[in-house]
């Protein structure tokens, strides 16, 4: 029934268009969430490095998501959001020559490290989103420190918070995903169809009551940056 249903909603996004996106398949799959920062006279010397990349990187085998995102009121600052079949799929892609060339090329431009951040998946929808859909949309990266003791209620509320936001107007992806290294660190990934689908969903009731209730459990600030996709 399960594959009978993704069948027809396949069939459903290709007659408007639309290529099926892809969805996590097991627990296999590997999530990546990278942060740098480039000097801000090299910014725009880094978006070719980064659609290059990400067009090489979107033709792996096994690679399931990869988008390049800078930050709106700071186009220093970037994201790759990353997902792959397995962990094999991951580290084939990084002893990859357009992987190499990136970071070598890189090097240079930076202010600050490198941050690759593996996760896991605590609740996903599909993995990737079509073009069509994201194209010109509001990307938020939000990353939440949960103190140690609060670690299960607060990555509950998260997920409860993820969960009740897919049906807000103008969402695109909502997911949430945990750091494996550190796993009282969750990573909130949302695709917004605009600004004004954006600055609704951040005053809905329910965000403004789970951003309360998450306050006194929180290690620090509720770190939420805005982005485009730059693909």
């Amino acid at each position: 029934m399960l594959k009978f249903s993704r069948l027809l909603i396949a069939i459903a996004m290709l007659s408007l268009g639309l290529t099926p996106v892809a969805c996590a398949a097991d627990s296999d799959t590997a999530y990546i969430v990278t942060y740098f920062d480039t000097n801000f006279a090299d910014k725009d010397k880094v978006r070719p490095l980064a659609k290059k990349l990400s067009d090489a990187s979107m033709k792996e085998a096994g690679n399931l998501r990869f988008e390049v995102l800078q930050r709106i009121g700071q186009p220093d600052q970037f994201v790759i959001l990353e997902a792959w079949k397995d962990k094999a799929a991951l580290t084939a892609h990084a002893e990859a020559a357009h992987t190499k060339e990136f970071r070598e090329k890189l090097t240079g431009l930076l202010r600050s490290a490198y941050d690759e951040r593996p996760h896991s998946a605590l609740g996903i929808g599909a993995v990737n989103t079509p073009a069509a859909l994201s194209k010109g949309g509001i990307f938020a990266v939000t990353h939440v420190d949960i103190v140690p003791t609060e670690k299960e209620r607060g990555i509950n509320l998260v997920k409860d918070m993820t969960a009740n936001s897919r049906s807000d107007a103008g969402a695109i992806r909502f997911e949430v995903l945990t750091q494996i290294s550190r796993p009282n660190h969750v990573t909130v990934v949302e695709i917004w169809k605009n600004k004004a689908a954006s600055d609704a969903g951040e005053a809905a009731p329910h965000k403004v009551k789970f951003r309360e209730t998450l306050a006194p459990m929180s290690g620090s600030l509720y770190d939420e940056r805005f982005y485009r996709s730059i693909n």
